[in-house]
Order: structure tokens, then sequence, then C-alpha cells
């Protein structure tokens, strides 16, 4: 069975919120899923070998195929195997949505970032 291992950060009530409602549109997915909750297990980023601070700024998910994806392509790799979700996918695959996707996501990820550290979430 495939697996797909999703690396995040429940310290941040934003991410938290998305992760979960992100669960539940997966549930009864085909594929193995593990959720990692960087902010209680630390440790398991050494299977990544990235650093905290930058997976608590940015999604990460190890895909079925073993490829690390980051920010918007981590997104991507979720959408894709979620129904209703799957057209989404296509959509930011392509050269201007994923250019597009990836700004919008990096610029929103390194806000909501400062605005968890400036409340000392972490």
């Amino acid at each position: 069975m495939a697996k797909l291992k999703v690396f995040y950060n429940s310290a941040c009530p934003v991410c938290d919120a998305g992760i979960r409602g992100q669960r539940e549109r997966m549930a009864g997915c085909a594929l193995d899923i593990q959720w990692i909750d960087i902010h209680k297990q630390p440790q398991a980023l050494e299977e990544i070998g990235a650093p905290q601070e930058f997976v608590r700024e940015r999604l990460h998910v190890l895909d079925e195929n073993g490829e690390l994806r980051v920010g918007a392509e981590a997104f991507r790799a979720l959408w894709a195997h979620t129904r209703g979700q799957r057209s989404l996918a296509r959509l930011t695959g392509l050269p201007l949505a994923n250019w597009l996707s990836r700004c919008a996501y990096n610029a929103f990820a390194a806000l909501l970032y400062a605005w968890n550290r400036a409340n000392r979430r972490w």
C-alpha cells in the first residue's frame, strides 16, 4: 500500500485547523497516511533532515515515491489523493498556476510564521 507522511506543526492554530480539515477530507483514502506533528514529535524530523524552524514555516510531505515535497508542492501531493481536490492538484501543476501558488504559499507561510513567533507559540 502506498504511504504518505505529512509533517506539520500543531502549535500554529491556523496550520492545525488546516490539517484537521485535510485529514477529514482524506478519511477513507486508499493511502496509508501518517500525520506527524513536529511540535510534539520533533525527533521525527531526522527522517527528512529538515530543521524544525523550516517545518514550522512550511508543510512537508514524503510522497508515495519517497520524494520530499515542501510548501505548495506538499499540498499538491495531498490534493492529488483527495476526492474533490484532484482537479486543484492538476490546476496548480500547470506552469503559471504552479508559480503563482508557490509565490502565494511562500508569502502566506512567511507572514503566518512571523505572526506565530510574535505570539510566542514556540
